[in-house]
């Protein structure tokens, strides 16, 4: 893991490894560079870059937290670019990284060598986004990771059929184990952050989306998520019939990038970009 200054002076962690094509992957909203570890297991012949935003994972947190927000993390994502020498990279946006890929191509297309969108589109589940913020910025209520690789998988629908080898890496991601019990692995103040942001009109993204035109792009959309209808998978598909696309069984919000049908389009997606 390396890190980078950015123009406000935070250090933000990255890793950067391999070579070909650089795909660069953005987390979601609480999340950090590694959702990305079963990706870097399953593909090969690429640049694998991952970031973590402002205030996540290895990266700084940030003494002004009105700085949590999409339209500076895709400055953020600029930058790395900029720090490594890069002209472009195609981004793989995992939930608010699909957001900052769609900011990225209203005001830096040039930088974009295509988009891979993770369960994420111009229109989001607003009972989702309540449930999401409900529990920002706050510690969950397991002493241990077996507690929590036991108990987490009953309250959190969408995901039947995974193994609890796997949900034992899932809490681990998710959280720090320490005396007091576990942690979360962002700045809490994220929470009120994003909090307070949604208390104003969503803007219109369908233009956002819109934008993505000329460039590769893909969709992988989670079979059973609240956050990205069917409706609006089916729109996107609608004005870009030339976008891969995979639904995702037995996952809902987010698909975890190494079912058989997240591959497929995956290495598809990467195929686009060497042509």
């Amino acid at each position: 893991m390396k890190k980078f200054k950015t123009s406000d002076g935070l250090n933000l962690a990255y890793m950067d490894e391999g070579q070909g094509p650089a795909l660069l992957c953005l987390p979601g909203l609480t999340r950090d560079i590694n959702d990305f570890n079963e990706l870097s297991e399953n593909i090969s012949g690429v640049r694998l870059i991952r970031l973590d935003s402002r205030g996540r994972g290895a990266s700084d947190w940030d003494q002004n937290t009105h700085n949590y927000s999409a339209p500076i993390e895709a400055r953020d994502a600029v930058e790395l670019l900029d720090h490594l020498g890069l002209e472009k990279a195609a981004i793989i946006g995992t939930s608010r990284g699909g957001i900052l890929a769609m900011i990225l191509a209203m005001s830096a297309k040039s930088r974009l060598s295509g988009v891979l969108l993770n369960d994420i589109g111009p229109v989001i589940g607003g009972a989702a986004i309540g449930e999401i913020i409900a529990t920002m910025g706050q510690n969950p209520p397991y002493k241990t990771y077996d507690e929590a690789a036991q108990k987490y998988p009953q309250s959190f629908d969408g995901f039947p059929n995974v193994s609890p080898e796997r949900w034992q890496t899932e809490v681990r991601r998710l959280w720090q184990e320490t005396p007091d019990g576990l942690r979360i692995r962002y700045d809490p103040k994220l929470g009120e952050t994003v909090a307070e942001a949604a208390k104003t009109p969503t803007p219109d993204l369908w233009p956002f989306f819109d934008a993505f035109s000329d460039l590769p792009l893909a969709l992988l959309r989670g079979e059973n998520s609240t956050l990205l209808s069917a409706e609006t998978a089916a729109e996107m598909r609608r004005r870009r019939p030339d976008m891969l696309f995979a639904t995702v069984k037995d996952r809902g919000h987010i698909p975890f990038l190494d079912e058989p049908e997240s591959l497929a389009v995956i290495n598809a997606f990467i195929g686009e970009l060497r042509d």
